[in-house]
């Protein structure tokens, strides 16, 4: 049975990728681990690797093709024994399946990726929930056969793959058959907005240059509009004095170790900041939360997001754990996350996910802004420029260095005075940064 090599899903949010080149030929003997061909994504260039042997029989989408949907089919792989030529013939159906076919994606030399799950040859017989089922052909063929929902199956093979063995355990336990009805998929609904050549009679005949939308710019715009039209955005603003963490930064920068003789680590304001963000989602933990329709993620460490610009949009790695992290340690991890963000060899589990995030244009010079929350976070903090102000302190003015901040909240998750209470404590660590060294 031949099988179908369809374009995989790289990452939770990616609907379509770029098929960059084929490292294969068509008539290629292929082994389990064998890379097939690169794909790039809106943040990274990842492969695709067998896991089966076989001939690569046909080769449905070529070299340099972009906007490819995620499982439309891009090969076609005759397995052992079988006839190459009957086989393509067999599956050229250009109509794309429900799943991937048995190859997973792996690390390219250049863009230093790690393996991604393997994905699944033909579409899965229950996965209700909506989640990807990774099975062998044969016991997809198996359960099919019998009606079985694949989803309830506990795999036994190779990274948790459901094998011949395990259907025929779940079919001699009684494991129930898959439900027949429909699976519904909410939709972020129409944008709404003027079309093309609407716009495009607004303006004179060649008074502008036109450059098509990259993956990326299109994943950023998808992601923004699902973000402002879903979330119910609600807005805190304080303002910080930093004479205090200025003066704590130089002399900790001045104390610094020398490694061959330069200084082990150089301190930045904003990696105060993101140590102080994290420590205050840490001590207000009901804020350090995720909204989904059926319960409240309350997590147990904060994997604080830092938004990065980079060529054509931004990125947002994550710091894991950050309230356990030394502000060194910040300091490194975020110089490291920032250069391979420039050059897009990010690994997906280094930009996923996380339970906060922080978005700093100070260096920008701009005071004041309000953030955009990046699902799956519930809150994101806005930082501004630190500049001299005139406050009043004891009904005297004076001069002090002020960083005005904005917390977005997820008014569904993280509501005004619980908001409050964590940008509060925001504060407080700025001003008083030496509980941010105990």
């Amino acid at each position: 049975m031949p099988i179908n090599i369809l374009m995989p899903a790289l990452s939770p949010t990616m609907e379509k990728g770029n098929l960059a080149r084929w490292l294969k030929k068509e008539g290629d003997k292929v082994k389990s681990g064998d890379i097939l061909a690169e794909i790039e994504t809106d943040k990274a260039t990842m492969e695709v690797e067998a896991i089966d042997e076989g001939v690569l029989a046909k080769i449905i989408v070529p070299d340099g093709t972009n906007d490819v949907a995620v499982n439309q089919l891009i090969g076609i792989i005759a397995l052992e024994g079988e006839d190459a030529s009957a086989a393509a013939s067999a599956s050229a159906a250009p109509a794309p399946a429900k799943a991937a076919a048995p190859v997973s994606a792996a690390p390219t030399a250049s863009a230093s990726v790690p393996a991604a799950a393997p994905i699944q040859a033909s579409a899965p017989a229950g996965a209700m929930n909506g989640a990807r089922v990774f099975a062998s052909p044969l016991a997809r063929r198996m359960a099919k056969d019998a009606n079985l929902d694949l989803s309830r199956v506990t795999g036994t093979g190779p990274h948790g793959r459901v094998v011949e063995r395990d259907v025929k355990a779940a079919l001699a336990g009684g494991l129930p058959a898959a439900a027949r009805a429909p699976v519904s998929v909410p939709s972020a609904g129409p944008v709404v907005g003027m079309s093309d050549e609407v716009v495009r009679k607004f303006f004179e005949p060649g008074s502008f240059t036109e450059t098509p939308h990259d993956s990326m710019r299109k994943t950023i715009a998808r992601r923004l509009v699902e973000a402002k039209q879903t979330i119910p955005h609600f807005y805190l603003t304080v303002d910080c004095e930093l004479d205090t963490l200025l003066a704590a930064r130089e002399q900790i920068n001045a104390s610094a170790p020398k490694v061959d003789g330069k200084p082990a680590y150089k301190l930045s304001v904003n990696d105060f900041v993101l140590k102080a963000w994290a420590m205050s989602l840490a001590r207000v933990s009901d804020a350090n939360v995720t909204w989904t329709e059926g319960a409240m993620l309350k997590h147990k460490h904060v994997d604080l997001g830092v938004a990065v610009s980079i060529p054509g949009g931004l990125i947002t790695p994550v710091i894991r754990k950050a309230e356990t992290k030394t502000l060194s340690t910040i300091s490194s991890e975020m110089k490291d996350y920032a250069a391979r963000a420039k050059a897009r060899k990010l690994k997906p589990d280094e930009y996923q996910g996380g339970s906060s995030a922080v978005s700093n244009l100070g260096m920008f010079g701009i005071k004041n802004f309000q953030a955009v929350i990046n699902p799956p976070h519930a809150t994101i903090l806005a930082v501004g420029a630190g500049e001299q102000r005139v406050v009043v302190k004891n009904g005297v003015p004076s001069v002090a260095t002020i960083m005005s901040v904005t917390l977005s909240t997820d008014h569904r998750a993280v509501d005004g005075a619980l908001g409050a209470e964590v940008i509060s404590a925001f504060k407080s660590l700025i001003e008083n940064p030496i509980g941010m060294l105990v």
